[in-house]
């Protein structure tokens, strides 16, 4: 089993830098979808995760293609792409109809579910402090809905808007349990490929699936604000991937995974920045007390989950979308 170095510092440092990545990425997306369609958006950062993550293998070499097309690794590397792609686009679409930070905090179901999963699957120990962990989350998520959960949950009269975030909540589920799916094929993968190397055949794969349906001439299209933020968001899953990859190099992998729990924390803090700086391309949602304990309440769930773990089980990447 992969040991990490003693550079702990450089661990927490990359994850801190994973953490930023992730929780300023709803924003950067939601400020395009005015300009752009969810399938460009998609694209556009397949095709560039593609380049940038192709160009550090050409140059350091190791990419396994030839292994890639044995008929034993088709079927689970078919379920990876389907269920990493089919996240992006459910995560995308629902963020569109919801809001950053709803998106962002229901997706964090998806480690839960996997834990779940992994539990049923392979038998993996469930502790008891891992329990405790599910049921904060869970209270956590309910309390930041508190506002939201009658219509929610299909009671009383909710007007259109209500309807369209209700169905935004619904998709970024969806799009959690899609993840959850490439996850559990990637523990197959694992086996075989580095974890690098199962992104990147997943982003040659969605930039071929996503072409037919994308619109590249909407580049043109886009305003310099909307342009930065089509960069960022497509440079934003190699690098933060990238960063995540080499925390977990130096750090133990159930200290950077308890780290990147924050990102929905984060995402409330970029939000509410872009809507104070760019009131006019994002809005941020009006929040009361108990939503915001919610977001706490998810954090510190998800958090007490990720740290209680067997030491001989390695920690697989957690970030979806």
């Amino acid at each position: 089993m992969h040991q990490p170095s003693d550079r702990w510092q450089l661990g927490l440092a990359l994850s801190l830098f994973t953490v930023l990545l992730w929780g300023s990425l709803p924003v950067a997306i939601k400020g395009l979808l005015a300009s752009m369609d969810v399938n460009t958006i998609i694209w556009y950062r397949m095709l560039v995760s593609t380049a940038l993550v192709g160009c550090y293998y050409a140059i350091k070499g190791g990419y396994q293609w030839r292994k890639m097309a044995q008929p034993k690794l088709g079927i689970p590397m078919l379920v990876a792409v389907i269920g990493l792609c089919g996240n992006y686009f459910l995560w995308v679409r629902g963020l569109d109809l919801s809001s950053p930070e709803a998106a962002q905090l229901v997706i964090q179901v998806a480690p839960m579910l996997l834990l779940l999963a992994s539990v049923w699957l392979y038998k993996e120990a469930f502790r008891g402090w891992q329990k405790i962990g599910v049921a904060i989350f869970t209270l956590g998520l309910l309390l930041f809905f508190n506002h939201r959960l009658v219509s929610l949950f299909g009671g009383g009269d909710s007007g259109d808007g209500d309807s369209q975030y209700n169905l935004g909540v619904i998709i970024v589920f969806i799009s959690a349990l899609s993840w959850t799916i490439y996850a559990l094929a990637q523990k197959q993968l694992l086996k075989e490929f580095g974890s690098q190397e199962v992104l990147l055949t997943i982003y040659i794969a969605g930039a071929i699936i996503f072409f037919p349906l994308a619109k590249p001439e909407q580049l043109l299209e886009l305003n310099r604000t909307e342009l930065y933020c089509l960069i960022f968001a497509s440079i934003n899953t190699a690098l933060s991937y990238g960063a995540f990859a080499m925390a977990m190099e130096h750090w133990q992998a159930s200290r950077v995974s308890a780290t990147i729990t924050i990102v929905p924390l984060t995402s409330l803090f970029f939000v509410h920045l872009a809507a104070w700086l760019m009131p006019d391309m994002i809005q941020a949602e009006a929040l009361n007390w108990l939503s915001w304990l919610g977001a706490f309440m998810v954090v510190a769930g998800s958090m007490t989950s990720a740290l209680v773990r067997p030491k001989q089980q390695p920690i697989a990447s957690v970030e979806a979308k």
